[in-house]
């Protein structure tokens, strides 16, 4: 369903401001020894940190494990470094003095490390940086003069995402505009009516739009389960996706399926229990490509108002619903105001009555989430085996009627985890958010990620295409992308910024390939970007090619598969991108650093690296070649080291601590050391 809204933001002391972040310049040296003293100014272009795997031994630790954090300053330029941090355990700051450990490969930089102790308690931490009588401080949000209050980065004992959700690419199908798999079960034209109107069966291609008498809502055009099934070769290996997630398919009146008439019952016009069995299992082989997962859409917010629960047309005879009376063993599921009419509902949508979770322990958790027997851990227990839930419109779950995100909110969301990992514990668990997602995610006891708005979404479309996700005219410079990029990250432990789902479109907002006026190269681009960005990337169908689509439900159309091959430039290059992201480690769990911006030719470069590899990445957001001089050496990349670019084959050398190179326009450059 259309979720169109500004979410509220919520803070904490682990929350940073969007734009909260200090702008650092980013210079390209000519002489790679920079010229660093002990002369009371802390250099800020020389400092770094993040929870990648060279700077951080253990970016998900145990209870047991102590933690040696590294620390990157010019050489020679500090007179001491020490780690500050929280302990939630005592509620009081620590100090750790770190010690100088060596240089790094180029010569220019010093490594400086200390280690905290283990325990099973939160910490969060920043760095004191200190030459003579100067002192700068660094956390996630960045660099400052002053000590900062918010924004550090956090460390969470046990807290642990779904590996390979941080490792995997996701592919987002709305089922009835995929594939027609099976035209036996299709939805025809006066198949039935939903609230007096009736069905409208379209030919694939169609407008989506219903014809004069019909509800948009209720135009169906055949794509089902098995179609997911029998394109699994085009996901798996042509793409090379490993992730599917499917929007919602338990049966429901609408052709979204956000309005649940049965959780336990695939809609008839997607296939039968038994689909999604044989689904999952297609899923998971090896056979047909790599092994894969399935993450379902959990709609556990609201029902539709033909749920037997509910019963508002009397479709069920056994059973009395609570919109039927006030004695229905239901009734407690709904938030009745003034019964029957007035209660509860998601968004002000009479047709989706809002669940009344009420206490814990109450039926509706349990029937949802806690029994054996219930919703989520149903579909997480074999035949269907599922892999993970997205959870729709999660802010607003809670017992009262309101809108959520209270103490109710996260108490169920806890809950649901607890229940979920108690079933699967390598099942992924991440919730819709449009904004900073910050308080289901940063204490470790909710979900494992969200859906990117805030963070990706947004500002990838502004940057690129000059329009926010909702075609309103919206820009930022290569800087302010920027910026924007590092304070949102800074709102989540790492492993929850490896786990969150950057998508480019989705069901709820205008196609990205429309809000580039069609131009294929913008998308060619946000291709570079989402698959070599931290997070998982979330392909939402179509959008591989570019497809078309204004707000919903014009952002629903029907694949076209006449483009659905690597004859298909843009297809082509998706899997050229992914095959590279899925040999790369670096590009999907390394540390991510600016390297460049330059908002005059709107060049932004960044490195993506770990132990193994240095990649730079450099984006040319302008409709026309650029030279780029890229510094790599901020990597510690030495002089005389070969970077080849993974798209061209092109081999580069280092000189002077930086390679140039020519960047079409609206591309990109992977640099594979």
């Amino acid at each position: 369903m259309s979720k169109m809204r500004k979410s509220k933001l919520f803070k904490s002391v682990q929350t940073v401001a969007l734009f909260a972040t200090v702008a650092i310049p980013y210079a390209v040296f000519s002489n790679p020894v920079y010229a660093a003293s002990n002369d009371n100014n802390v250099e800020w272009n020389g400092l770094f940190h993040d929870q990648g795997p060279v700077y951080d031994s253990a970016p998900e630790p145990t209870s047991t494990q102590s933690i040696t954090l590294k620390f990157r300053t010019y050489k020679g330029d500090i007179t001491s470094a020490t780690i500050k941090y929280y302990d939630s355990g005592d509620s009081a700051f620590h100090t750790v003095p770190m010690s100088w450990l060596q240089n790094d490969a180029t010569g220019i930089y010093d490594i400086w490390q200390g280690t905290l102790p283990a325990s099973a308690s939160a910490k969060y931490y920043r760095f004191q940086i200190t030459d003579g009588t100067k002192t700068a401080w660094y956390n996630a949000a960045g660099i400052s003069s002053t000590e900062p209050t918010s924004g550090d980065f956090y460390v969470l004992p046990g807290f642990k995402t779904p590996d390979w959700m941080k490792n995997g690419v996701m592919y987002q199908v709305f089922p009835d505009r995929f594939y027609n798999g099976d035209t036996t079960n299709d939805v025809q034209t006066g198949s039935y009516s939903y609230k007096g109107t009736p069905t409208e069966k379209k030919a694939w291609g169609a407008s989506v739009y219903g014809d004069t008498g019909y509800d948009n809502n209720l135009v169906f055009f055949g794509g089902d389960l098995a179609g997911v099934s029998q394109k699994m070769s085009y996901i798996k290996q042509t793409l090379g996706a490993n992730i599917v997630y499917l929007n919602p398919i338990f049966k429901a009146p609408s052709v979204h399926k956000y309005d649940t008439q049965d959780y336990m019952t695939v809609d008839p016009a997607f296939g039968s229990n038994t689909t999604l069995q044989n689904l999952s299992s297609t899923i998971h082989s090896t056979t047909n490509g790599p092994k894969g997962y399935l993450v379902l859409d959990g709609v556990f917010n609201h029902t539709g108002d033909a749920h037997q629960w509910f019963d508002k047309y009397n479709n069920y005879t056994s059973t009395t619903g609570a919109y039927e009376s006030t004695s229905s063993p239901y009734s407690s599921y709904y938030n009745f105001s003034a019964w029957p009419n007035t209660y509860a509902s998601f968004m002000g949508f009479d047709t989706l009555p809002k669940l009344n979770f009420g206490a814990s322990g109450s039926t509706v958790r349990n029937v949802m989430y806690n029994n054996s027997t219930s919703v989520a851990k149903t579909y997480l227990s074999s035949p269907y085996s599922i892999d993970g839930w997205r959870l729709d419109a999660a802010q607003y779950a809670d017992a009262n009627g309101n809108n959520g995100s209270d103490a109710t909110n996260h108490n169920i969301w806890t809950e649901f985890r607890n229940a979920v990992k108690s079933t699967n514990s390598n099942a992924a668990i991440f919730g819709e958010f449009w904004g900073n997602a910050n308080p289901w995610t940063a204490d470790g006891k909710q979900w494992d990620g969200a859906t990117n708005f805030d963070g990706f979404t947004q500002p990838v479309s502004e940057w690129i295409t000059g329009k926010d996700y909702s075609n309103n005219a919206a820009s930022i410079t290569a800087s302010g992308f920027d910026s924007w990029l590092k304070g949102t990250r800074a709102n989540y432990p790492t492993n929850v910024q490896q786990a969150m789902s950057n998508h480019l479109t989705n069901h709820d907002i205008t196609r990205f390939g429309t809000r580039a006026g069609g131009d294929i190269w913008k998308t060619y681009l946000a291709l570079f970007f989402q698959m070599t960005y931290v997070g998982t990337p979330t392909i939402y169908y179509g959008d591989e090619y570019g497809m078309q689509g204004g707000a919903d439900p014009d952002n629903r159309r029907t694949f076209d598969w006449a483009q659905g091959s690597t004859a298909n430039s843009a297809v082509a290059l998706t899997q050229k991108l992914i095959g590279i992201r899925n040999q790369y480690p670096a590009l999907r769990t390394g540390s991510f650093m600016t390297l460049q911006t330059d908002d005059i030719n709107k060049i932004f470069s960044y490195g993506r690296f770990d132990n193994t590899n240095r990649i730079a990445v450099v984006l040319n957001n302008d409709s026309v070649t650029h030279s780029v001089t890229v510094p790599v050496n901020q990597m510690s990349v030495t002089n005389g080291s070969t970077l080849t670019d993974k798209i061209t084959g092109t081999t580069y050398t280092v000189s002077n601590g930086s390679v140039t190179l020519n960047v079409q326009g609206h591309y990109g450059a992977i640099l594979v050391q």
